[in-house]
């Protein structure tokens, strides 16, 4: 069965770099929040552990964690990290989203 959730090597790159330098261990959590211009809005911490119900998937063994709720939301993603003119950032390619922003921080189903 395929992860329903995927990070980039570019993402773990980058999550692994930043636990690093704060000393904390690679776990990055996404959660969904009530929210922002199209209805929700993503929310990217670093963990110090998974929770029992979470679902984990691992890229360079750097982990990504999603709360159930959260996943039935982004459920097939992929969280990506991509630097440009405009700045750096995570992203969500999110194919259960119907709408989004320009800035790509929220969606709506």
């Amino acid at each position: 069965m395929p992860a329903p959730i995927t990070l980039t090597d570019a993402a773990a790159t980058r999550v692994g770099a930043i636990a690093a330098k704060q000393g904390r261990a690679a776990i990055l959590r996404l959660s969904v929040e009530g929210g922002g211009c199209s209805g929700f809005q993503y929310k990217f911490d670093l963990d110090d552990a998974a929770a029992d119900d979470d679902s984990v998937s691992e890229t360079d063994g750097v982990k990504l964690v999603v709360d159930p709720v959260s996943l039935e939301l982004v459920a097939g993603s992929v969280v990506d990290f991509v630097e440009s003119l405009g700045g750096a950032a995570f992203r969500v390619e999110n194919p259960n989203a119907a709408a989004g922003c320009g800035c790509g921080s929220s969606f709506g189903i």
